[in-house]
């Protein structure tokens, strides 16, 4: 499970916007918002994602989608494997010899 944001969405929005509409590179305005510089180069990075600028990257529905898919393959495989072990199981039982 991932911890939680140390910023609300408003301002990771906010300090976004900020950074696509100024002309500065994006380490200054980050060192003005009070922020690490990767920090905000990353949430812009995934912005232009989402909005479809950049293709180099998985957009947020998309990672979430992935996620759900990995998560529910998991689920399946330890599923599969608990079928497996009750199926020899029940095969041992019914192979032994029954009392007459």
């Amino acid at each position: 499970m991932a911890r939680p944001s140390k910023y609300p969405p408003e301002f990771r929005e906010r300090c976004v916007r900020i950074a696509r509409e100024s002309e500065r590179p994006i380490a200054a305005v980050a060192r003005d918002l009070g922020m690490h510089h990767e920090t905000l180069r990353l949430w812009v990075r995934q912005d232009e994602a989402d909005d479809g600028t950049r293709s180099d990257r998985l957009t947020t529905a998309e990672r979430e989608e992935l996620t759900a898919l990995r998560r529910e393959n998991r689920d399946l495989k330890r599923s599969n494997e608990i079928l497996k072990a009750a199926s020899v199981f029940f095969a041992r039982e019914l192979d032994q010899p029954r009392p007459r």
